[in-house]
């Protein structure tokens, strides 16, 4: 099968193969066609060496498609069954799970450090354990969540990370409150998944930040109130706000400049969630005291703080309802600096619906 193949940490290119092989499933293992991929920034940030990556590796994480088999002991799905692909899924009895955090189970990065495909006689990872660039993936079960069958797969990939991120931090992370101001740095696909659940959650201000005029665009197409450059935020955040700040700021860049910014944006006794993921050599700067004085939460948001076993099934719910724009995502999501070719021809072979994020 063909499969597009991230060779070393820091290639720019990825190598669009045809002779890769699927290995298994094996005992408490899936074997899924994948019919949609997304092409999230966290693939771009797995190739610069922002998200550590074991190579080679068949890069994706953003997938949804059919159960072709399973392994001994599986019966959450069956063969036939649709599903979206977590890569960050609740394995259900380690001690975040049962403590009611099972978006911090490291089940799915364990699951990853096992080679899933082989090419040439030479052993492929999984990045981010899913590895949905190619036909056909293997993953654990709990990986595997089953949707109905009338869900188009496009829709349904796009649930499996950006979504699911974005919306996640807003209500779950974040608790957006009715009635609450927010701000959100950066309009990428999550980004603007964080400013649909500002939405939902009933926030009465949605500002968008973000340079590039497309970008905020998008977002006001999509539930920003407001939508700005940087250098024009101070004055939206005086009418808004009267200079108090923001009841919530959401980071969704991965940069210690816009999480500084978005602390700084934040209310005394507010709220900033970091979504974004950045490099674990970029360091914030706070004082001591700022931290004591302002009473301000700052928060990490991983894959939306989601119960993906409740969450997709939620996120859907709300999409059937008209309260959360799938469709409109797809539209937004159509450009990436720094990934090559590799997906246009998979998509031009109808191998994997590729959606790109801009």
């Amino acid at each position: 099968m063909r499969a597009a193949v991230l060779r070393a940490v820091g290639d720019e290119t990825l190598d669009l193969v045809d002779d890769v092989e699927v290995l298994g499933p094996g005992p408490g293992e899936v074997r899924v066609r994948i019919v949609a991929s997304g092409v999230c920034h966290s693939d771009l940030s797995g190739m610069n060496g922002t998200i550590p990556t074991t190579t080679p590796a068949v890069l994706g994480h953003e997938g949804a498609g059919e159960v072709l088999a399973v392994g001994e002991g599986v019966s959450s799905v069956h063969v036939g069954d649709h599903a979206i692909l977590s890569w960050m899924p609740p394995c259900g009895t380690c001690v975040d799970c049962i403590g009611g955090q099972p978006q911090l189970c490291t089940l799915g990065l364990t699951s990853g450090a096992t080679p899933r495909f082989r090419s040439g006689g030479e052993f492929l990872h999984s990045f981010a354990g899913t590895g949905t660039f190619a036909e056909e993936t293997v993953v654990p079960a709990q990986a595997v969540i089953a949707i109905d069958k009338e869900v188009p797969f496009d829709v349904a990939s796009l649930v499996g990370c950006g979504v699911m991120t974005g919306v996640g931090a807003a209500i779950n992370t974040a608790r957006v409150k009715p009635g609450s101001s927010t701000v959100v740095f950066g309009c990428g696909g999550v980004g603007i998944s964080i400013i649909q659940g500002c939405r939902i959650g009933g926030a009465a201000e949605i500002v968008a930040v973000d340079r590039v005029p497309a970008k905020l665009e998008m977002a006001k197409r999509l539930g920003a109130t407001h939508a700005v450059a940087p250098e024009d935020l101070a004055g939206v955040q005086s009418d808004l706000t009267g200079g108090r700040g923001f009841d919530y700021a959401f980071e969704a860049v991965g940069s210690s400049v816009t999480i500084r910014a978005a602390f700084d944006a934040t209310r005394r006794g507010g709220t900033t969630v970091v979504v974004g993921v950045g490099r674990l050599d970029d360091f914030v700067q706070l004082s001591a005291f700022e931290l004591f004085f302002n009473e301000k939460n700052l928060k990490g948001s991983l894959y939306g703080s989601a119960d993906v076993r409740t969450d997709f099934a939620r996120l859907l719910r709300l999409w059937r309802a008209g309260k959360l724009d799938l469709e409109g995502m797809i539209s937004a999501r159509t450009g990436l600096d720094g990934v090559n070719d590799a997906f246009g021809a998979m998509q031009r072979g109808e191998v994997i619906r590729t959606v790109i994020e801009l």
